[in-house]
């Protein structure tokens, strides 16, 4: 275990190295000042910023084209009670651009037009459901005859889903705990005793491409060019927005005249209740903080009955305690309970470097 008090300050991410939470680490926290450390798991990161092992976590919260990361959310709700004090402290946005890696055969089947397998076909089958499937927006560089199965991250499947269903229609798809994590597998061939040698393929980066000594078989495989996921920065305490302690100056530069603030609270409510959840949204309105996404877990209590996580936004509304305090207050007469989950800079009009 790292020694916190050592002259870096440790941050935990979800690894392997190459994954693209450690880009953003990387991007976000310089290597010279700060000590970065592979986690297996988004929990592990959790974990890792709760016992004080790391000062910080990184960890992948939503995607703009396959929207929010569940493992994230569940354990930001927090229901076993296991991480109290955990609280978002910043938020950081990379372009994702995936690639499909694996092993090039020495001797490749000749491409025969006539007898392509139907999930290299190029062609997306229309269905009753489906009558008009997306067309993938890019090409295999090599054929593709050869895979049986794709590893990677339940985010990556569902941000590249026009590409496999067009080229690897029918392959079998593994998930795993991150796609840099999946590149590895394929590398190593840790998990292929049951295929043939090369059969294996992964959805991850071009980075991890070249970390792990892979072949990139395609690129740009994601089904919309605009693809973006947005990590956020945990660590272990309350968020002083007038603070900067030991995060990084990007968090807190301000991104314009009007820089908002973001928050993240989470709360549950009685179903039963006619209005309920309007009541408890009209107190974000009342006190001037604009909602702008909800997302609910079930809360595992009892069926069919949940915990939403609001975030809103807003400026000087997040500056004042006073004002926080009094509508987390009128919150409670609206909700069975609520827990406040960290405010910090809003960098989604922040230029990215």
């Amino acid at each position: 275990m790292t020694n916190i008090n050592a002259s870096k300050t440790v941050i935990a991410y979800l690894g392997p190295p190459s994954s693209y939470t450690h880009q953003a680490a990387v991007d976000t926290f310089t290597t010279k000042r700060y000590e970065l450390e592979a986690q297996g798991s988004i929990a592990d990161v959790f974990h890792a910023v709760q016992d004080s092992s790391a000062t910080f976590g990184v960890v992948p919260f939503e995607n703009s084209s396959n929207g929010p990361v569940v493992f994230t959310l569940d354990l930001l709700i927090d229901r076993a009670e296991e991480f109290p004090e955990i609280h978002v402290c910043g938020e950081a946005y990379m372009d994702v651009q995936h690639c499909l890696l694996g092993h090039i055969p020495t001797n490749p089947a000749p491409e025969d037009r006539d007898t392509l397998s139907p999930h290299s076909s190029g062609c997306a089958t229309p269905t009753i459901t489906k009558p008009n499937p997306r067309e993938p927006r890019s090409k295999p560089l090599t054929n593709l005859q050869h895979i049986q199965r794709v590893y990677s991250h339940p985010q990556a499947f569902g941000q590249c889903e026009a590409f496999l269903s067009t080229y690897l229609k029918g392959v079998e798809r593994r998930e795993v705990s991150s796609t840099s994590h999946a590149a590895s597998i394929v590398a190593k061939g840790s998990e292929e005793d049951d295929l043939p040698s090369g059969a294996a393929a992964a959805i991850s980066s071009a980075v991890a491409a070249d970390v792990h000594g892979l072949n990139i078989m395609a690129t740009g495989i994601q089904d919309v060019e605009d693809n973006t996921t947005r990590f956020l920065i945990i660590q272990k305490g309350h968020v002083d927005l007038e603070y900067q302690g030991l995060l990084p100056a990007k968090l807190f530069a301000e991104t314009g005249t009007e820089t908002k603030r973001k928050a993240l609270i989470a709360f549950s409510i009685n179903h039963e209740a006619q209005g309920a959840l309007a009541n408890a949204l009209l107190v974000f309105k009342n006190y001037g903080l604009n909602v702008t996404s909800i997302n609910s877990r079930p809360s595992r209590i009892r069926p069919w009955h949940y915990i939403f996580l609001i975030e809103a936004g807003g400026k000087r509304e997040l500056e004042d305690p006073d004002l926080v305090r009094m509508a987390l207050e009128e919150l409670d007469t609206t909700t069975e309970g609520n827990k406040w989950l960290g405010c910090w800079v809003d960098r989604s009009n922040a230029v990215r470097d």
